[in-house]
């Protein structure tokens, strides 16, 4: 029995990772599905947000009664500017460039994340790099690769790459053909609006390391945030859509399941999952299993909504995560190399430090590690597309 006990103490940590793959893998899918069948990316935001909040409510009553920080104007901006970053410009740019590419392209792109973050680390100063250290150079190559694969993946298409599960499955015909060539133009926007999620991105990860210093209820924070971002959002689609207000309803269909999918598994479920796992195997632990969502979603993306993979896409991913690794494996010999206390919590980036996902645990924040969702761009608490996702961004990413 104590073996056996052992054994799945040890497992479990992988299918916990695993599981939180497939589950950020089907938001891909379902968001796609729906905002390609006119789901409008506003809505789709407003109500995922809503949801979040709601899940997030009750735990953020429970568990942090008598705990949370008085709220002052300084910590009510830092709040309304996560908001901004993250449910607002984040999201709203990721489904946008969803919707204009394709889910396994865009849950490939987003892991440059890690990159952009530590990019903005260095002008920030909030990263310092010994170029004559192995570790540091690990990390610019790893952010040179991240860059290469991402051009790659706009540049070059090359030929479909067929799957052996879906052969048979696409038919290109001379009007197919010059559809693709017509689309070239929103293929590009798409791609922009993803690049530019993952910096408002990488800027909420800056601005919510230095809130939770001054405000550390992170389940208090992550609903604040989610019902903020449902004011805004709200007030946004409430404009975008005045002329449709059908744009608000979603019936049970797949707009349904999307709004509860994203807003329950990808916020709620993720936060947990995310926060245990942070807290037994470390930050660099649950990053590692960031590529398998790309995998997955590569997968049901050619079975489900028929999407054709293209070779340039296939070798700019394979560049990006060869990146990603590097990247993980410089900051791990950080945290071998490093002392926490060596790193001020005022100067430690959620993605490229440590020792803000160790005063988040101390805080009852639990999530170190872009979620997910997001997210994401899965929102809610997806590694995204990050090195280490904090425990707020667990509840709301991609």
């Amino acid at each position: 029995m104590g073996v056996g006990k052992k054994v799945l103490n040890d497992v479990k940590p992988y299918m916990m990772m695993i599981l939180l793959q497939i589950g950020y893998a089907g938001m891909y899918i379902v968001s796609v599905a729906s905002l390609k069948r006119g789901m409008s990316h506003y809505v789709l935001v407003t109500y995922r947000n809503l949801v979040a909040t709601l899940v997030m409510l009750p735990f953020a009553l429970v568990f942090e009664k008598g705990v949370r920080p008085k709220m002052t104007l300084r910590i009510f901006i830092k709040i309304l500017g996560l908001a901004l970053l993250e449910p607002v410009l984040d999201q709203n740019l990721y489904y946008v460039g969803n919707k204009l590419t394709s889910a396994s392209f865009s849950s490939a792109l987003v892991n440059i994340l890690p990159a952009v973050t530590f990019i903005m680390a260095i002008v920030l100063r909030m990263e310092k790099l010994r170029l004559r250290s192995s570790h540091s150079q690990a990390k610019v190559a790893g952010t040179i690769c991240t860059v290469i694969g991402a051009v790659l993946m706009i540049m070059y298409h090359g030929p479909v790459v067929q799957f052996p599960w879906a052969r048979g499955a696409h038919h290109v015909d001379q009007a197919a053909s010059a559809a693709a060539a017509q689309s070239s133009a929103t293929w590009l926007k798409g791609t922009i609006a993803i690049i530019t999620s993952c910096v408002a991105w990488a800027g909420f990860f800056v601005l919510q390391s230095n809130t939770l210093n001054s405000y550390p209820a992170a389940l208090t924070l992550t609903t604040l945030i989610c019902a903020m971002g449902t004011g805004i959002n709200g007030s946004m689609a409430l404009v975008a859509e005045r002329h449709d207000m059908t744009a608000w309803v979603v019936g049970f269909d797949t707009r349904l399941f999307t709004v509860v999918y994203s807003g329950v598994v990808c916020s709620g479920v993720a936060f947990y999952v995310q926060g245990i796992v942070t807290e037994t195997r470390g930050p660099v632990f649950v990053t590692a299993f960031q590529p398998l969502c790309m995998i997955i979603t590569a997968v049901l993306g050619s079975v489900i909504l028929k999407e054709e993979t293209t070779l340039g896409s296939v070798i700019g991913a394979a560049i990006i995560v060869l990146g990603l690794y590097s990247l993980i494996w410089g900051k791990s010999n950080d945290i071998i190399d490093k002392p926490a206390s060596s790193v001020p919590e005022k100067l430690a980036l959620p993605l490229t430090s440590v020792a803000a996902t160790t005063a988040a645990n101390g805080n009852g924040n639990g999530n170190g590690s872009n979620g997910t969702n997001g997210g994401r761009h899965v929102g809610g608490g997806q590694v995204a597309h990050d090195v280490e996702t904090p425990a707020v961004k667990g509840a709301i990413c991609h």
